[in-house]
């Protein structure tokens, strides 16, 4: 089993591939500094922790996924813990049509979100 650093590492390198937006949402996560990313967007502590990167196994570990880069992407914390959070999660694929069909209709992130980060995660003018 790899570490949790051999882990991150290929979280990091998945986000940085993806240009720090997650894999669902689309929208900007952080890493190190949730209070950076509260200043960039005005967004407050609640909301801004949702945004934190977190690795996510395209094909869940419990189903054999392993633990290499293929394998990994970066999603923000809402959308991976969403994802896991039923009985039977949808695979990848299918949770990100979800995402990205109610994201096209407002209703994934809370209006405060999309008040803040907009349609594409850049801060108001």
């Amino acid at each position: 089993m790899p570490s949790t650093k051999a882990i991150k590492n290929l979280r990091n390198q998945a986000a940085l591939e993806q240009g720090w937006r997650c894999y669902y949402c689309q929208l900007p996560m952080w890493d190190a500094s949730p209070k950076e990313f509260m200043n960039r967007y005005g967004m407050p502590p609640g909301l801004t922790k949702r945004f934190q990167c977190t690795a996510e196994h395209l094909n869940a570990r419990c189903n054999g996924g392993e633990d290499v880069a293929a394998n990994i992407v970066a999603a923000c914390l809402f959308c991976n813990a969403t994802r896991h959070r039923t009985k039977h999660p949808l695979d990848a694929t299918k949770h990100a049509s979800v995402v990205r069909s109610r994201m096209a209709k407002g209703k994934w992130h809370p209006p405060q979100v999309i008040a803040a980060l907009g349609n594409r995660g850049e801060p108001p003018a």
